[in-house]
């Protein structure tokens, strides 16, 4: 009997655990021909999830929990659950209940079909603002176009990969992992399957606006260069026009036997040229700081306690 593994992190989830829990074993119940565990990894959630998570696990054989010990963010408490899972293949997915558990069969299909990947593709119900469906669209789009590995438009973390692939997954160490550009990055034998999200069933995200920035420039600055060159090439262009724009003021002041003078445009070129260098300053500085946190060594996650 083949064994799925399905890993959930979970912040601050003490409604949804149960739920989310009850909802796969009734899916498994189907199934007959697959034994489950589910590892939930607590990413140091300040309510009772953890407590919830020991009640679950105390009545339930298949319900696993690592709990680190303080909040190290969505990826690294993937990468905790991946690390520890056992299963033949592995199902990485949301606790909130926005990524179905129906869903699961047909992942589990594809991987029957010789597929070592299964990732989703999400598309958002009605009742979600079109600001937010739009700035998803537009940040995979970006994201596609200035980093080396394409994402689909509305990759999720949704995603079944075999254990062959798991194994990858566990011996990279990268300070900043972005899971979504590595499932693609690692190339093998990959397919989708498209969804729609459902609605959080009890509590609020915590993905707030900086979280969901800092991921963004995560995946941005994970698998490509592309920034830096870009800041050479705003580097040699202002230069070209800076030089270009004297040599015609030069030739003006000549013919027209006068100066242009006026201090507002000189500070607004000031300021203007100013703020191109802080923006250049920055891409150098997070590449910098990547290298400095990856240099160091230390661990994606520290484990606080585990119940196997």
């Amino acid at each position: 009997m083949k064994k799925i593994s399905i890993v959930i992190p979970a912040h601050n989830e003490e409604g949804n655990v149960s739920l989310i829990h009850q909802r796969i074993a009734e899916v498994f119940s189907v199934l007959k021909d697959y034994s489950f565990e589910i590892i939930f990894v607590n990413d140091g959630s300040r309510d009772h999830t953890q407590q919830k998570l020991e009640e679950l696990s105390s009545q339930f054989a298949e319900v696993k929990f690592i709990e680190l010990s303080r909040n190290f963010g969505h990826q690294p408490a993937v990468k905790a659950g991946l690390d520890y899972a056992t299963g033949n293949a592995v199902i990485s997915m949301d606790g909130d209940m926005q990524h179905p558990p129906e869903l699961i069969p047909d992942l589990i299909k594809k991987w029957e079909e010789g597929f070592d990947i299964v990732f989703t593709i999400r598309t958002y119900p009605k009742q979600i603002s079109r600001f937010k469906r739009r700035t998803s669209d537009l940040y995979y789009i970006f994201l596609s176009l200035i980093s080396d590995v394409k994402i689909s438009e509305g990759g999720s973390d949704f995603r079944l990969m075999d254990s062959s692939v798991v194994d990858v997954v566990r011996n990279m160490n990268e300070a900043d992992i972005f899971l979504r550009g590595l499932s693609n990055w690692m190339g093998f034998k990959q397919t989708g399957i498209h969804f729609t999200a459902g609605e959080r069933a009890t509590g609020q995200s915590s993905y707030n606006l900086q979280k969901m920035m800092k991921f963004a420039f995560t995946g941005i600055t994970a698998f490509s260069v592309k920034p830096l060159y870009i800041a050479a090439y705003l580097g040699f262009l202002f230069s070209a026009i800076a030089v270009v724009g004297y040599g015609v003021y030069v030739i003006h002041s000549f013919v027209a036997k006068t100066e242009i003078s006026g201090w507002a445009s000189l500070i607004m070129t000031v300021v203007f040229f100013g703020g191109i260098q802080l923006i250049i300053l920055g891409i150098i500085g997070i590449y910098l700081g990547k290298i400095f946190k990856q240099v160091k060594e230390r661990p994606n996650y520290i484990i606080r306690s585990k119940n196997f």
